[in-house]
């Protein structure tokens, strides 16, 4: 059975840092790219980061690129996500996902999401 748990939300100030994890369960880890997506209060949701399954390529949305850090272990089956200078249009419920062997902006298998919350 697959599963995805997000943890590591809460409540920041703008400007602050977080670091979110999805830990994986029920599959290959490191055949499968890992991305972060996420939905704000009354908006859709975006995709955020990725990162692929080999070689660990990561990619960033615009908003978010040169803030934001993604990374994985596949010895411990987990993808992190590293937010720094956050801003209040970062608050939003996060979500990670798997994407196949190469980012792809689909999800496969999502996570529950874990909320981050930025105070201006």
């Amino acid at each position: 059975e697959v599963q995805l748990q997000a943890s590591g939300g809460g409540l920041v100030q703008a400007g602050g840092s977080l670091r979110l994890s999805c830990a994986v369960y029920g599959l290959t880890f490191g055949d499968y790219a890992v991305g972060w997506f996420r939905q704000a209060p009354g908006k859709e949701r975006e995709g955020v980061s990725c990162i692929t399954s080999r070689d660990g390529r990561a990619y960033y949305a615009d908003s978010v690129k040169g803030r934001f850090t993604i990374s994985r272990d596949n010895a411990k089956n987990t993808a992190y996500l590293q937010m720094n200078s956050l801003k209040p249009e970062d608050t939003a419920v996060y979500y990670c996902a798997t994407e196949g062997y190469y980012c792809s902006g689909y999800g496969g298998h999502w996570g529950q999401g874990t909320l981050v919350t930025v105070s201006s």
